[in-house]
């Protein structure tokens, strides 16, 4: 695949990055970056907490500043380390300090030995300065409220006002004098920032889905200052930015492909599934969702809370991002089957985020926010109409993540500040990057990727033939061999290489690492919830 700017456009455009970039880019090597005072992390053993301030303007890199958090877990093995190699999980919205926390000596064993690991939240996340949180009921006010609009029960004048109610409370609540900065760019002179505050002449990184953007936004801006990038989730980087309604609509494509692969599955192993569907899953899943829709039922004897057919498609969407969590949604399908909906209700709420003391987790408002502060949406009302009725005909199960959903970004008042828009490459005097795609990934599909590596031009694609959002970390030894060799040595696989997925779809519950990946994968509108090994 080629890029999309041929010849003369494609060398004007090309012109226009250097020129961007030289803008851009070059007052951050102004912007001295102070050495990180490490602290012992009070809530995690073996873990180095700090903050650092960082230029909230690149352009006037002495002005006003934003404070990030930041943490470290030490290299552990006995040869001096290579340096530090910088993690971010995903978003936006998504933090890093507590998933690596959580998971980082797990999931980076094999590299901690020679890295360390250095994770940040990302301006208006996590603990950095102005989270962002707009203090909504998730369930009925945010933005994948329910009951998922369709052009059947749609209310037009209603969703309007709701969508225009949500939108000016995440702007009332919240500092966008600050915010306006928090651009996928910005994320990346952030973090050439504490490159530099770490000590290291050149950037590690290993990003995972929207860290593939910031990811490939740092090979732009900061060409030759990078050692070894990773992105694993990758995705068109213009379309999401410049064209976000089709992005999105081939997100909602990649998730029914994912459902119609867990029902595949489950059809050729009732074991597994434990019998739900018989011999046609998605027949019974439909009858299932019709069932509830008809009629909601409370979600047990101690739980009067109704569940309906959005419910079920809220719980499946959740569990299509790991392959891990296949069994999850069998044993949630197959107790709903028998008239027990409670598991049903259990993954709603953790779709929603609702945490213990009745309020959400404000990452689907950080999601949204932070998408809506740079991608390029129309404010056109007939347009997000269209939108929504051409994805409710294209998609049976996600119609939802597309098209009604996405009025909210059009109505957003706050512009961005240091916003960078493409093109992007990876200049052949730089290191290959290395891009891996999941052939069926429900999140970011695998042609997105592969737009993404050909964009960038000096870029090697690892494919893993498998299931669920995201490779590295426990789907496949060849993978993660493959990126290890590379991280540590510089070692390309060789071109056209494919990986096999060697995780089994089976009923028993899983343990350790193999339950954190699937809790670290599942929606990314919640904050990954862990348990112990």
């Amino acid at each position: 695949m080629t890029s999309v700017h041929r010849d003369a456009p494609r060398t004007f455009f090309l012109l226009c990055a250097i020129a961007a970039a030289l803008l851009v880019a070059a007052p951050a090597a102004f912007a001295r970056a102070p050495a990180i005072d490490w602290q012992a992390c009070e809530d995690a053993e073996g873990f180095e907490c700090a903050t650092v301030d960082v230029p909230r303007n690149y352009n006037h890199p002495n002005g006003q500043t934003v404070e990030l958090a930041v943490v470290r877990l030490p290299a552990q093995g006995e040869d001096p380390p290579i340096g530090s190699l910088f993690i971010n999980f995903g978003g936006p919205g998504g933090d890093a300090v507590a998933t690596l926390k959580a998971i980082g000596a797990d999931l980076f064993g094999s590299l901690n030995d020679r890295f360390d690991i250095v994770g940040f939240d990302p301006r208006g996340t996590g603990e950095s300065e102005d989270a962002i949180d707009c203090r909504v009921n998730q369930e009925t006010t945010g933005v994948y409220r329910q009951p998922f609009p369709t052009p059947e029960n749609l209310d037009i004048p209603a969703w309007i006002d709701v969508n225009r109610r949500y939108v000016n409370r995440c702007v009332r609540l919240n500092d966008w004098d600050d915010l306006a900065y928090a651009t996928t760019a910005n994320a990346a002179r952030d973090m050439n920032f504490l490159r530099a505050a770490v000590g290291d002449r050149k950037l590690n990184y290993l990003g995972f889905s929207y860290g593939t953007a910031i990811g490939a936004t740092y090979a732009t801006l900061f060409p030759n200052r990078e050692r070894a990038l990773v992105l694993d989730g990758a995705f068109d980087l213009d379309k999401y930015l410049n064209k976000p309604l089709l992005a999105l609509r081939e997100q909602s494509a990649g998730f029914e492909k994912g459902l119609n692969r867990f029902f595949q599955a489950c059809a050729a192993d009732q074991t597994a599934c434990l019998g739900f569907g018989g011999s046609d899953p998605w027949i019974a899943f439909d009858e299932l969702v019709d069932s509830l829709n008809a009629h909601p039922r409370p979600a047990s004897a101690t739980d009067p809370r109704l569940v309906d057919g959005d419910d079920v498609i809220a719980a499946a969407n959740l569990n299509i991002y790991a392959k891990q969590a296949w069994p999850f949604l069998a044993a949630d399908l197959a107790a709903a089957q028998a008239g027990d909906l409670s598991l049903i209700r259990q993954e709603v709420d953790f779709f929603y985020g609702l945490l213990d003391d009745g309020s959400f987790d404000p990452f689907t408002d950080r999601y949204f926010a932070l998408g809506a502060i740079e991608q390029r949406y129309p404010r056109n009302l007939f347009t997000y109409l269209e939108a929504g009725e051409h994805s409710w005909n294209l998609f049976d199960h996600f119609w939802w993540n597309s098209g009604y959903v996405e009025l909210p970004y059009g109505l957003f008042p706050v512009h961005p500040r240091g916003a960078y828009y493409g093109p992007f490459e990876n200049r052949r005097s730089s290191p290959t990057t290395l891009v891996v795609g999941t052939t069926y990934d429900p999140a970011t599909p695998y042609r997105g990727g592969r737009r993404l590596a050909a964009d960038l031009g000096n870029a090697r694609l690892l494919t893993m033939r498998g299931d669920g959002h995201t490779a590295y970390g426990g789907n496949s030894p060849c993978i993660d061999e493959a990126v290890d060799a590379y991280l540590e040595d510089g070692t390309l696989p060789d071109e056209g290489t494919v990986c096999r997925q060697q995780v089994a779809f089976e009923a028993p519950q899983l343990r350790g690492l193999a339950r954190k990946r699937a809790a670290r994968l599942l929606q990314p509108h919640v904050k990954p919830v862990v348990e112990a090994p």
